[in-house]
């Protein structure tokens, strides 16, 4: 049986793909400790410069699987942290410093939809479903999704969806935000793929200082995100990268960038 999730680099491109179609990509002990290594992978790859997560079959994630244990037998911690312990797999993709996209090839709902919102940017199929149903299961959100939803959306639209617990398809989805871009199910890793090369195309280090500014700028007044943002403007004029964009645009050529 091949590995529940893999990571492979396609020229400069990282790919992590949850393969468990059979279980809807769901939260399984087995997925999330496969998940934990792929990301950790992508992470130590000095040669990818954006990083797609994307899954197999119809669905993206399914969240948890309430048929598996999720919380793993003996674990004596108390319980908030067996079940931020359950998250932390997903949640590892925060310590990417490349930018990353989800190509959503189905659906992503719980925790697999929080698997997409801690992406940077999501490609979503345009028929599938994506939401946090976890009110409707009496259950409180979690993988800081009540964080990250209004930030993406606003908060009154965020409150709606996690208090009513109502799913969305791709079409709305991108409406309200959620997505970057709603297609055809068969076209979501194609158009993901896109991106990411447009992405890995640009100065690797413009790319990583811009991703950590627009993160850290979400938790900083505007004027102090104008410092982080100035600071790190300084530093990558200094490159040679600045340099060749800079002269690329002046010569009116594609630039080539080397990462210095």
């Amino acid at each position: 049986m091949p590995d529940p999730v893999r990571y492979e680099r396609q020229t400069d491109i990282g790919v992590i793909t949850l393969d468990r179609p059979d279980n809807r990509n769901s939260m399984t002990p087995e997925l999330l400790d496969a998940f934990l290594a792929a990301s950790a992978a992508a992470r130590t790859d000095a040669g990818a410069r954006c990083v797609v997560v994307t899954g197999t079959g119809a669905s993206f994630s399914a969240g948890a699987d309430f048929k598996s244990t999720l919380q793993r037998a003996g674990d004596q911690r108390a319980p908030s942290e067996r079940s931020f312990a359950m998250y932390e797999p997903f949640l590892s993709l925060l310590d990417l410093a490349v930018p990353v996209i989800a190509a959503l090839n189905g659906h992503a709902v719980g925790g697999g939809f929080g698997l997409a919102l801690v992406c940077d940017l999501r490609i979503g199929a345009l028929d599938a479903k994506y939401g946090a149903n976890f009110v409707k299961l009496g259950l409180a959100p979690g993988m800081a999704i009540s964080y990250l939803l209004p930030r993406l959306i606003g908060m009154a639209r965020a409150s709606e969806l996690l208090l009513t617990g109502r799913l969305v398809d791709g079409r709305e989805a991108e409406a309200l935000g959620i997505l970057n871009r709603a297609v055809a199910a068969e076209d979501v890793l194609r158009e993901a793929m896109a991106m990411a090369r447009t992405i890995a195309d640009n100065a690797p280090l413009a790319v990583r200082a811009t991703k950590r500014a627009i993160h850290r700028g979400l938790e900083l007044h505007i004027r102090d995100a104008a410092h982080v943002e100035a600071y790190a403007q300084a530093e990558s004029l200094v490159t040679d990268d600045a340099r060749e964009g800079i002269s690329a645009l002046l010569a009116k050529r594609p630039p080539k960038f080397t990462g210095r």
